[in-house]
Protein backbone atom coordinates (compact mmCIF):
# COMPACT_ATOMS: atom_id res chain seq x y z
CA UNK A 1 0.00 0.00 0.00
CA UNK A 2 2.54 2.40 1.17
CA UNK A 3 5.91 3.90 -0.69
CA UNK A 4 7.74 2.92 2.77
CA UNK A 5 9.90 -0.09 2.21
CA UNK A 6 9.00 -2.79 4.00
CA UNK A 7 12.27 -3.72 6.45
CA UNK A 8 13.40 -6.60 7.58
CA UNK A 9 11.74 -7.33 11.15
CA UNK A 10 9.17 -9.56 11.83
CA UNK A 11 6.10 -7.31 13.33
CA UNK A 12 3.78 -7.36 15.56
CA UNK A 13 0.49 -5.00 15.54
CA UNK A 14 -2.48 -4.85 17.66
CA UNK A 15 -4.87 -2.82 18.71
CA UNK A 16 -4.62 -1.46 22.50
CA UNK A 17 -5.72 1.42 24.81
CA UNK A 18 -4.40 4.89 26.14
CA UNK A 19 -5.33 6.39 28.60
CA UNK A 20 -5.89 10.08 28.08
CA UNK A 21 -5.00 13.37 30.54
CA UNK A 22 -8.39 13.94 31.08
CA UNK A 23 -8.62 9.97 31.86
CA UNK A 24 -10.53 8.64 28.70
CA UNK A 25 -10.09 5.63 26.76
CA UNK A 26 -8.36 6.62 23.47
CA UNK A 27 -8.08 3.68 21.06
CA UNK A 28 -4.52 2.88 19.04
CA UNK A 29 -2.41 1.16 16.71
CA UNK A 30 0.94 -0.24 17.94
CA UNK A 31 3.09 -1.79 16.42
CA UNK A 32 6.92 -2.98 17.41
CA UNK A 33 9.10 -5.39 15.55
CA UNK A 34 10.21 -8.75 17.19
CA UNK A 35 13.54 -7.72 17.51
CA UNK A 36 14.70 -4.38 19.74
CA UNK A 37 13.50 -1.38 18.88
CA UNK A 38 16.04 0.74 17.48
CA UNK A 39 13.53 3.82 18.60
CA UNK A 40 9.87 4.69 19.50
CA UNK A 41 7.98 6.90 16.84
CA UNK A 42 4.20 8.43 18.25
CA UNK A 43 1.95 8.72 15.59
CA UNK A 44 -0.33 10.92 14.41
CA UNK A 45 -2.77 9.82 11.71
CA UNK A 46 -4.25 12.48 8.93
CA UNK A 47 -7.99 13.67 9.63
CA UNK A 48 -9.88 10.42 9.08
CA UNK A 49 -8.33 8.91 11.73
CA UNK A 50 -6.70 5.31 12.34
CA UNK A 51 -8.24 2.93 9.38
CA UNK A 52 -6.40 0.25 7.95
CA UNK A 53 -3.88 2.36 5.74
CA UNK A 54 -2.34 3.23 9.29
CA UNK A 55 -2.51 0.00 10.14
CA UNK A 56 -0.39 -0.77 7.11
CA UNK A 57 1.66 2.30 8.10
CA UNK A 58 2.69 1.09 11.11
CA UNK A 59 3.65 -2.13 10.34
CA UNK A 60 5.72 -0.91 7.93
CA UNK A 61 7.80 1.62 10.02
CA UNK A 62 7.62 -2.08 12.60
CA UNK A 63 9.53 -3.63 10.39
CA UNK A 64 11.98 -0.49 9.80
CA UNK A 65 12.96 -1.15 13.38
CA UNK A 66 10.84 1.24 14.92
CA UNK A 67 8.36 0.70 18.10
CA UNK A 68 5.02 2.77 16.91
CA UNK A 69 2.19 4.05 18.88
CA UNK A 70 -0.59 5.95 16.66
CA UNK A 71 -3.96 7.23 18.37
CA UNK A 72 -7.11 8.03 17.33
CA UNK A 73 -7.49 11.48 17.15
CA UNK A 74 -11.29 11.82 17.19
CA UNK A 75 -11.84 9.71 20.04
CA UNK A 76 -13.62 12.73 22.15
CA UNK A 77 -16.09 13.73 19.17
CA UNK A 78 -19.35 13.37 18.42
CA UNK A 79 -20.50 9.36 17.31
CA UNK A 80 -21.53 11.25 13.73
CA UNK A 81 -18.23 13.07 13.42
CA UNK A 82 -16.27 10.05 14.17
CA UNK A 83 -18.38 8.16 11.72
CA UNK A 84 -18.29 10.81 9.02
CA UNK A 85 -16.27 10.14 5.74
CA UNK A 86 -16.65 13.92 5.08
CA UNK A 87 -13.21 16.20 5.20
CA UNK A 88 -15.17 19.41 5.77
CA UNK A 89 -17.33 17.89 9.15
CA UNK A 90 -14.14 16.35 10.51
CA UNK A 91 -12.40 20.04 9.78
CA UNK A 92 -15.21 21.70 11.99
CA UNK A 93 -14.59 19.13 14.44
CA UNK A 94 -10.68 19.93 14.54
CA UNK A 95 -11.79 23.99 15.69
CA UNK A 96 -13.85 22.96 18.79
CA UNK A 97 -10.98 20.36 19.70
CA UNK A 98 -8.56 21.15 23.02
CA UNK A 99 -4.78 21.16 22.43
CA UNK A 100 -3.89 20.63 25.34
CA UNK A 101 -5.91 16.96 24.81
CA UNK A 102 -4.87 16.32 21.68
CA UNK A 103 -1.07 16.34 22.74
CA UNK A 104 -1.58 14.93 25.52
CA UNK A 105 -2.66 11.87 23.43
CA UNK A 106 0.97 12.11 21.90
CA UNK A 107 2.33 11.92 24.91
CA UNK A 108 0.25 9.01 26.37
CA UNK A 109 1.51 7.22 22.69
CA UNK A 110 5.39 7.99 23.73
CA UNK A 111 4.68 7.05 27.08
CA UNK A 112 3.43 3.40 25.87
CA UNK A 113 6.20 2.53 23.70
CA UNK A 114 8.50 3.50 26.29
CA UNK A 115 7.31 1.68 28.78
CA UNK A 116 5.90 -1.52 26.68
CA UNK A 117 8.53 -1.49 24.05
CA UNK A 118 11.83 -0.59 26.37
CA UNK A 119 12.83 1.94 23.68
CA UNK A 120 14.62 5.37 25.59
CA UNK A 121 14.33 7.79 22.36
CA UNK A 122 10.62 8.38 20.93
CA UNK A 123 9.82 10.90 17.95
CA UNK A 124 6.72 12.45 16.67
CA UNK A 125 5.44 12.04 12.67
CA UNK A 126 2.56 13.13 11.37
CA UNK A 127 0.66 13.83 8.18
CA UNK A 128 -1.29 16.28 7.00
CA UNK A 129 -3.53 17.57 10.02
CA UNK A 130 -1.61 15.07 12.31
CA UNK A 131 2.30 16.76 10.55
CA UNK A 132 0.44 20.23 12.05
CA UNK A 133 0.23 18.75 15.62
CA UNK A 134 3.60 17.11 15.25
CA UNK A 135 4.63 20.57 14.73
CA UNK A 136 2.94 22.06 17.86
CA UNK A 137 4.25 18.39 19.85
CA UNK A 138 8.12 18.95 19.01
CA UNK A 139 8.47 21.91 20.70
CA UNK A 140 7.60 19.92 23.92
CA UNK A 141 9.91 18.49 25.87
CA UNK A 142 8.89 15.16 24.98
CA UNK A 143 10.09 14.28 21.70
CA UNK A 144 13.77 13.95 20.09
CA UNK A 145 12.46 13.83 16.54
CA UNK A 146 9.94 15.29 14.50
CA UNK A 147 9.00 14.82 11.31
CA UNK A 148 6.07 16.51 9.73
CA UNK A 149 4.92 15.42 6.64
CA UNK A 150 2.93 18.73 4.63
CA UNK A 151 1.80 19.69 8.64
CA UNK A 152 -0.16 22.91 8.39
CA UNK A 153 1.97 26.30 9.14
CA UNK A 154 -0.62 27.48 10.02
CA UNK A 155 -4.01 26.42 10.64
CA UNK A 156 -6.60 26.73 8.15
CA UNK A 157 -9.98 28.70 8.76
CA UNK A 158 -12.52 25.88 9.49
CA UNK A 159 -10.10 24.20 12.00
CA UNK A 160 -9.25 27.44 14.08
CA UNK A 161 -10.73 27.52 17.19
CA UNK A 162 -10.13 28.73 20.90
CA UNK A 163 -8.14 26.09 22.05
CA UNK A 164 -5.92 25.25 18.17
CA UNK A 165 -2.76 26.41 18.64
CA UNK A 166 -0.49 28.01 15.79
CA UNK A 167 2.34 26.15 15.12
CA UNK A 168 4.37 28.81 13.97
CA UNK A 169 4.56 30.56 17.32
CA UNK A 170 6.55 27.72 18.59
CA UNK A 171 8.18 26.99 15.72
CA UNK A 172 12.03 27.79 16.91
CA UNK A 173 11.45 26.10 19.79
CA UNK A 174 11.06 22.30 18.59
CA UNK A 175 13.20 19.53 18.60
CA UNK A 176 15.19 18.65 15.46
CA UNK A 177 12.24 18.38 12.91
CA UNK A 178 12.39 17.46 9.50
CA UNK A 179 9.13 19.08 7.45
CA UNK A 180 7.95 17.58 3.86
CA UNK A 181 5.79 19.60 1.76
CA UNK A 182 4.31 19.85 -1.40
CA UNK A 183 4.75 22.75 -3.96
CA UNK A 184 1.19 23.73 -5.05
CA UNK A 185 0.03 22.34 -1.57
CA UNK A 186 -2.82 24.77 -0.99
CA UNK A 187 -3.50 24.25 2.36
CA UNK A 188 0.44 25.17 2.85
CA UNK A 189 0.69 28.02 0.62
CA UNK A 190 4.38 28.70 0.10
CA UNK A 191 4.23 32.26 2.23
CA UNK A 192 3.73 29.77 5.38
CA UNK A 193 6.98 27.67 4.50
CA UNK A 194 8.80 30.78 4.25
CA UNK A 195 7.77 31.18 7.24
CA UNK A 196 8.83 28.58 8.52
CA UNK A 197 12.31 28.87 7.24
CA UNK A 198 12.79 31.96 8.82
CA UNK A 199 11.74 30.69 12.12
CA UNK A 200 14.43 27.97 11.42
CA UNK A 201 17.12 30.45 10.29
CA UNK A 202 19.24 29.24 13.37
CA UNK A 203 18.27 25.74 13.33
CA UNK A 204 20.74 23.43 11.27
CA UNK A 205 19.29 20.59 12.95
CA UNK A 206 15.90 21.38 10.99
CA UNK A 207 14.98 20.70 7.70
CA UNK A 208 12.45 21.40 5.06
CA UNK A 209 11.95 19.81 2.03
CA UNK A 210 9.35 20.77 -0.88
CA UNK A 211 8.78 18.94 -3.60
CA UNK A 212 8.02 21.32 -6.01
CA UNK A 213 5.04 19.34 -8.42
CA UNK A 214 3.33 18.18 -5.25
CA UNK A 215 -0.23 18.70 -3.43
CA UNK A 216 -0.80 17.93 -0.34
CA UNK A 217 -1.26 14.60 1.18
CA UNK A 218 0.93 13.13 -1.62
CA UNK A 219 3.00 10.99 0.19
CA UNK A 220 1.04 8.30 2.86
CA UNK A 221 -2.04 7.58 0.72
CA UNK A 222 -1.23 5.53 -2.67
CA UNK A 223 -4.90 5.23 -3.26
CA UNK A 224 -5.41 9.27 -3.72
CA UNK A 225 -5.21 10.62 -7.00
CA UNK A 226 -2.33 13.44 -5.52
CA UNK A 227 -0.20 10.27 -4.68
CA UNK A 228 3.21 10.75 -6.13
CA UNK A 229 5.39 7.22 -5.66
CA UNK A 230 8.80 8.68 -6.92
CA UNK A 231 8.04 11.82 -4.44
CA UNK A 232 6.41 9.57 -1.80
CA UNK A 233 9.38 6.97 -1.93
CA UNK A 234 12.04 10.07 -1.37
CA UNK A 235 9.95 10.97 1.45
CA UNK A 236 10.01 8.13 3.30
CA UNK A 237 14.06 7.56 2.67
CA UNK A 238 14.77 10.97 3.88
CA UNK A 239 12.35 10.33 6.75
CA UNK A 240 13.40 6.80 7.99
CA UNK A 241 17.35 8.93 7.70
CA UNK A 242 16.19 12.09 9.74
CA UNK A 243 14.88 9.66 12.20
CA UNK A 244 17.77 7.59 12.38
CA UNK A 245 20.38 9.59 12.55
CA UNK A 246 22.89 10.35 15.89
Amino acid sequence: MSELTEGPEDVVVERVMLRGTDGVAVEAIHARPEGMPRMGIALHPDIMGIRPLFDDICRRLASNGFAVCCPEPFTRAPADVRDAADVPARMAQFGRMDDDLQLGDLDAAADYVVVQDDVSRVAVVGFCMGGMQALKAAAGDRFDRAVSFYGMVRPPEPMRGPNVRDPLATAADVCPTLAIFGGIDGLVPPEDVADLRAAWADRPDCEIVVYPEADHGFVHDPARPVHRPDDAADAWARAIAFLTRD
